[in-house]
């Protein structure tokens, strides 16, 4: 029967667990997906969305099982396959070739034990029949598209030989090379700057025109949804609680659910005290009313805060690294990570740090800890150097210096109880005159960042994302700093999660006086975060403003095309931005 869809999903029942003790993942999902169009899935982690994708590649864990429903691929009008009854076989014919998926993780989806260039060979030989050379040249011009810097050292490299964003992309060109009739892209562009991920959404738009193809594009952003699809569904706990158009569900939205998203990122164009989270939403009867801060407010505070000293003083720092021209060559290359950086930073302030990956950011935040051993300059902190200080003095000194690190899942010791790992710096350093002062304190710690007093006794890896991201905030909390670098603190969060921990950390912010050094590649968010914003370019700081200015009046062309590389934030703004691509 003729058909304008090319995909049609019916009632999949997805359950996990054993016989008599299944629970359920996915509850009745029904969707349809036409031909050239862009579908969104959107919802938080945990609501079925990959898991969706999972299912239409056939690709389920093998725990999962499929209760019932229909799963339809329509390779032409008159035909269809139901991909449920296929065989492994089959599916691997069409899986890659006709559905082609860009997956969340690349560190898991990539093999550790072949070069990416190989990688994505292999796809092309199989299913394009192309020779070896044809396929490594296809390779090669597939990873100039998405943007990878030298192409041939990306395709002889190793995964682990490459940073997270480059992964992603080696990922993408994976999934674009065949060119296939379905692309589904789960989360493509999260561990993305925002202006490769802009080009990125263009790729997939352009793909789309010149061949017809249909994508399912599944995020938590949406921003990014609304700027990219024509129809969208929400996903929540297993369900679709909400289906229409782009503009249906961002000018209408009408499941709270779908509202509490919506909200719950930060904008370019306004400030609010806090963010609004899904429970102010899904509660229904919340009294939650956010405060607009108004650029005379964000002046007198500015103004409030340079009468205060000047706690950090950083002078023309420069930490490179030395990397070998060859083998047996003497001749060194050297790497101008942080290239003669100059700021300070007042008591109370949060100063914002933003700019592309390889920029300099991390670098500079683990430079001024020590963490990372400077080349040259200064640091002083309260009057005193701290390049001068030997590594016992250093290490007394930390109490006062903390970091949130980017990865909370790697930052802590898997075989330790998170109790264990916030008590260990407090021992360190005398905190607390016995082991129970200390267990009281880091139960006050967990309740104060939105766990709970059970949660004490629990491993890093019985927690969600968003979980251990509060763990570390309290582990850097034990010992009462009253310095804190956030590097990277939400990147990796769904925008309800990071609101909540947004918030969390302006509100201890206030309790315990703190100062913030805020890292972050999303302007939005580092916006919202900061007082003033130093935006950073290949080591070194090419503008720094109060964070209203930085919107209204940026005064560099790389400061601009981060801002306008950022997901739109009204629907008028995302219209505008789809318009543009069209023409481009």
């Amino acid at each position: 029967m003729a058909t304008s869809n090319i995909l049609s999903l019916k009632n999949l029942r997805v359950s996990f667990g054993k016989k008599g003790a299944l629970q359920p993942a996915l509850k009745g999902i029904d969707f349809d997906l036409r031909k050239g169009e862009t579908l969104g899935i959107v919802g938080e982690s945990g609501s079925g969305k990959s898991l969706t994708a999972l299912s239409i590649m056939g690709l389920l864990p093998n725990s999962g099982v499929v209760e019932s429903g229909e799963i339809y691929f329509y390779p032409n009008k008159e035909s269809s396959i139901n991909l449920l009854q296929l065989k492994e076989k089959a599916y691997r014919k069409l899986r890659g070739n006709e559905i082609g998926m860009i997956f969340q993780e690349p560190m898991i989806s990539l093999n550790p034990v072949f070069t990416c260039g190989n990688q994505v060979v292999e796809s092309l030989q199989l299913h394009k029949s192309l020779s070896k050379k044809e396929a490594k040249n296809l390779c090669l011009e597939w990873f100039e598209k998405v943007q990878l810097p030298r192409v041939e050292d990306i395709f002889k490299s190793y995964p682990h030989e490459i940073s997270g964003g480059q992964k992603q992309r080696v990922m993408i060109a994976m999934a674009l090379c065949c060119e296939p009739s379905i692309l589904i892209a789960d989360e493509p562009t999260t561990a993305l700057d925002v202006t490769v991920q802009k080009r990125i959404l263009e790729l997939i738009k352009e793909l789309q025109a010149e061949n017809g193809t249909s994508v399912i594009f599944i995020s938590h952003d949406l921003g990014v949804i609304g700027e990219i699809c024509d129809r969208v569904n929400v996903m929540y706990k297993g369900d679709v609680v909400e289906s229409g158009s782009a503009q249906q569900i961002f000018t209408s939205a009408k499941h709270p659910y779908s509202q509490g998203l919506l909200a719950c990122r930060p904008r370019m164009e306004q400030q609010l005290n806090r963010l609004p989270t899904l429970q102010d939403f899904l509660m229904g009867d919340s009294n939650f009313k956010p405060i607009l801060i108004t650029e005379t407010d964000q002046k007198d505070q500015l103004s409030r805060l340079k009468e205060q000293k000047s706690i950090l003083e950083v002078t023309d720092l420069k930490t490179h690294f030395p990397i070998r021209g060859g083998l047996f060559s003497r001749e060194k290359e050297v790497v101008k990570a942080v290239d003669g950086v100059s700021f300070e930073v007042f008591e109370g302030e949060t100063l914002g740090l933003v700019g592309e990956s390889g920029c300099g950011k991390t670098t500079l935040g683990r430079s001024i800890l020590n963490l990372i051993k400077p080349t040259a300059g200064s640091i002083y902190w309260k009057g005193k150097s701290l390049l001068d200080l030997k590594p016992d003095e250093m290490r007394r000194q930390r109490k006062q210096l903390q970091m949130i690190f980017q990865d909370p899942y790697s930052s802590l010791n898997p075989r330790m109880t998170i109790g264990k790992a916030i008590q260990e710096p407090m021992e360190v350093h005398g905190i607390g005159s016995s082991h129970n002062e200390r267990k009281a304190k880091t139960i006050d710690l967990l309740v104060k960042v939105g766990l709970e007093p059970e949660h004490y006794d629990r491993y890093p890896h019985q927690f969600s994302g968003g979980q251990r991201q509060r763990v570390s905030i309290a582990r850097s909390l034990a010992v009462s700093p009253d310095f804190v670098v956030c590097d990277e603190s939400v990147s990796a969060l769904d925008v309800s999660v990071q609101a909540q921990v947004l918030n969390l950390l302006k509100d201890l912010q206030q309790e315990y006086k703190l100062t913030y050094i805020f890292i972050s590649h999303d302007l939005s968010v580092v916006k919202f975060m900061s007082d003033r914003i130093m935006v950073m370019q290949n080591g070194k700081i090419v503008e720094t403003a109060p964070s209203f200015e930085i919107y209204k009046k940026p005064k560099t062309p790389y400061t601009a095309e981060l801002i306008n590389a950022i997901p739109a934030g009204s629907w008028e703004e995302m219209i505008q931005a789809r318009k543009k691509w069209q023409k481009a």
